[in-house]
């Protein structure tokens, strides 16, 4: 049988991805208010190509991850950060990010964000940051600023969790964040209260990927998990009893593409090639790929 493929079905395959992550993730669950999550970039070509279709994600949608995409042969990126944020008044080539949007067009790469809907969801980048925070051992959890399109409010965009008394020194904590997302430094600031790191014992801590300001603004744990806060904030925080670590904006985020969003979206692509009719993602080698070129644009020192 010929490898090449149509561009009807090469469409329809598309289609069926970006059904599958937000089936994964669903649209309802971002923050609509200020969020710009959803298809950003439908490219007009798309052209037949061999049986098998690449999917890759990336925490930012950067120059290296447009070449990396292109070297690649890409059917679809999802970029978990929206590279279309605020309504474009022209489309030029002297802006980097434009021009990125414009190279992918081009080649027939479609980009797809989930952002939000991916921090919201039971399991999603939150419940994995719980995790990392306590090894997986919290003995109850709350959801924190739930998604108003969710009645059972079992969804949004942080967490509280409660561990159990006396288990884990801020210490503890220090080194499960560091060794859960791979980092050799993080910032702490530490309350009063917290500061002999060894003996300090934490029951309460909030929890928002990337920047936590806002979301965390009214939770009074004894520690907020985030990736990135305001020196005000940090001041605020302390002067109310809390410390925090903060880990970079993206460092809170990206592993969660290898050890959940990957996963998952191979496990449902398995799952309804098998159940839904044969034309839903027709004989495609679907490849789902964790971007190499996506990093921190911060290096410590």
């Amino acid at each position: 049988m010929s490898k090449a493929v149509t561009v009807a079905s090469t469409t329809r395959v598309l289609k069926s991805l970006i059904s599958t992550v937000q089936q994964l993730f669903p649209v309802a669950l971002a923050d609509d208010v200020w969020d710009n999550t959803g298809l950003l970039l439908e490219s007009p070509v798309i052209a037949p190509t061999t049986k098998r279709a690449r999917v890759l994600l990336t925490i930012d949608l950067t120059t290296a991850v447009v070449d990396e995409a292109l070297q690649k042969k890409a059917l679809l990126i999802v970029a978990y950060h929206p590279i279309i944020f605020r309504p474009l008044k022209q489309i030029t080539q002297s802006n980097t990010q434009q021009h990125s949007l414009l190279r992918l067009a081009h080649a027939g790469i479609s980009v797809y964000s989930p952002h939000t809907a991916v921090d919201a969801q039971v399991g999603g980048m939150n419940d994995w940051l719980a995790d990392v925070a306590s090894r997986g051992q919290y003995i109850s959890t709350k959801v924190i600023q739930p998604s108003k399109n969710d009645p059972s409010c079992s969804t949004g965009f942080g967490r509280l969790i409660t561990l159990s008394d006396g288990m884990y020194t801020v210490r503890n904590i220090i080194e499960n964040v560091k060794s859960g997302l791979h980092l050799k430094n993080v910032q702490v600031a530490l309350a009063d209260r917290h500061q002999d790191v060894d003996t300090a014992t934490i029951s309460t801590v909030a929890i928002c990927a990337g920047s936590g300001g806002s979301v965390l603004s009214n939770v009074d744990a004894e520690l907020w998990f985030t990736g990135e806060l305001s020196h005000h904030e940090v001041l605020a925080l302390r002067e109310r009893g809390i410390s925090a670590i903060i880990c970079g904006h993206t460092n809170t985020e990206r592993g969660y593409l290898t050890t959940g969003f990957a996963p998952k979206l191979h496990a449902l692509i398995k799952s309804n090639t098998e159940t839904l009719d044969a034309n839903h993602y027709e004989k495609y080698d679907i490849e789902i790929m964790v971007s190499d070129a996506d990093r921190d644009p911060i290096t410590v020192f």
